[in-house]
Order: C-alpha cells, then structure tokens, then sequence
C-alpha cells in the first residue's frame, strides 16, 4: 500500500474520530466529511443503544451522546465484525472509561446485556441429554453445558431500570445462570450460592458423577445439612432438564 496513502487513510480516520481536536485532511470537503462522520458514529450509537437497550434507558441523551462519543474516540476496535463490537465496548467500560458520573453498575449491567447476545451467537453445539440421563443424573457422568454461563455480581443487575438505580451493592451478591437451551432460545436464571458454587466446581472439574459433584460440595462445605444435600440433588435434576449441564461423553 503506497505510504502517502495510508498517511491519508489514518488522518481520515482521525478527523472522524475527532474532528475538534484533528485537521481536516487536505483536499478533502468539509461536508462530506462531516457527512462521513455521521454516518459511522450513528452506525457505532445505533448499535450500541440496541444492544445495551437498558444502559440506554437510564443514561439520559446528553449522557448517552457523550458515552457513545467518547468510546468512538477513545477505543481502537480490533475487529470489523458488528457483532463483535459489544464486546469491544466492555472492554472500554472496563479498561479505558475514566468517568465520576457513571453508574458504579455501569460495567455490571453492560455485562448482563451483552451476556444474551454472546450468548444466541455462540457456535458451540453441545448434545443435551435425553431423559434416560436426567432420571439417572446422579449416576451418569456430567459436566456444564458450554451454553451455561454461571455469573456473579455485585448488584442486582436483573432488576436495574429507570426506577431502580442502586447506590452501592446490596450486601449479597446476585447469582444468575445464563443458558442457551435445546430450541436455542436463552434463559436468565437466579441461582443460590450452593448451585453456582457447584456450577463453578463442575466448570474447573474433568467430568464427574452427579453424586460425585455434591461430594465435592460437601468436601469444601462441610457445614451443609441434609436438607441442602437434598436440595442440591434436586438442583442437579432441574440442571439436567433444562440442558445447563450435559452428558460428559456428549459435551
């Protein structure tokens, strides 16, 4: 590629990005550039709002512009797909925004909205177990679904909206289980700590009985009752049929 050309191309790009602060590249038209300008930030805003759509609703316009802007400006996407670009906003929010005004759940929620997203377009194509496995899922060999996600935070990002916007933390943290199911559909669900902690346990074990997987539980928990020795039995049975944890030999 000729040098005086990508000389071109990166202050193009760099007017774009910001034209208040960068020169107009020469032998170019101040309207269509501006032109150009528009079109891309409204391409990066659009698809931000539809993809962070509760992010959206509690950020006023003036707030929201002025996000969106500052991401467009500050953040250099290493990827040209449109899907992708989600994920190229977390990593700002988490790594480069620097802003007093923002939400302290900023990252968490955006997080939440991307979880569903990344989640309906993930290629892995597990083999749910059938209900010869869910019957005998205490006997039978398990591990997580690669389509189930368990996550924990902070705040209770499920319920923040317009008239919900926490301060601080509640004292408990919110645990959720983000699933993709057998007609590819995606379910939050909330989970106690006893079944994410054994999610946890199931994702960072090689494959293991049902039963196997609640010794383990109860190895690190020793304080646990039968009751909840039989909750969690019952919890893996529930697992089991909504596909969250699969037939290791299928996964």
């Amino acid at each position: 590629m000729d040098a005086d050309f990508k000389t071109l191309q990166a202050q193009f790009a760099a007017y774009i990005r910001d034209p208040e602060h960068q020169p107009l590249p020469a032998d170019t038209d101040p309207q269509r550039m501006a032109m150009y300008r528009e079109l891309f930030f409204n391409n990066i805003n659009g698809f931000l709002s539809s993809n962070f759509p509760v992010l959206r609703k509690i950020i006023n316009d003036d707030d929201w512009q002025a996000l969106a802007k500052d991401f467009y400006l500050r953040h250099r996407c290493r990827t040209p797909h449109f899907s992708e670009i989600a994920e190229e906003f977390l990593d700002y929010l988490q790594n480069e925004r620097h802003a007093a005004g923002d939400f302290p759940f900023l990252l968490e929620l955006a997080h939440y909205e991307w979880v569903e997203m990344a989640l309906s377009i993930a290629k892995d194509a597990p083999v749910f177990g059938d209900a010869a496995f869910v019957a005998d899922v205490l006997q039978r060999q398990i591990v997580l679904s690669p389509l189930a996600w368990p996550l924990a935070y902070q705040y209770p990002v499920q319920r923040i909206g317009p008239d919900y916007l926490p301060s601080a933390p509640p004292e408990q943290a919110t645990y959720l289980i983000v699933y993709r199911d057998l007609e590819d559909e995606v379910h939050f669900m909330q989970a106690t700590p006893l079944v994410f902690r054994m999610l946890q346990l199931l994702e960072q074990s090689q494959p293991v009985s049902g039963s196997a997987s609640l010794a383990a539980l109860v190895k690190e928990m020793s304080d646990l009752d039968p009751e909840s020795l039989n909750h969690g039995a019952s919890c893996l049975t529930q697992l089991a049929e909504k596909g969250i944890i699969i037939p290791a030999d299928a996964g």
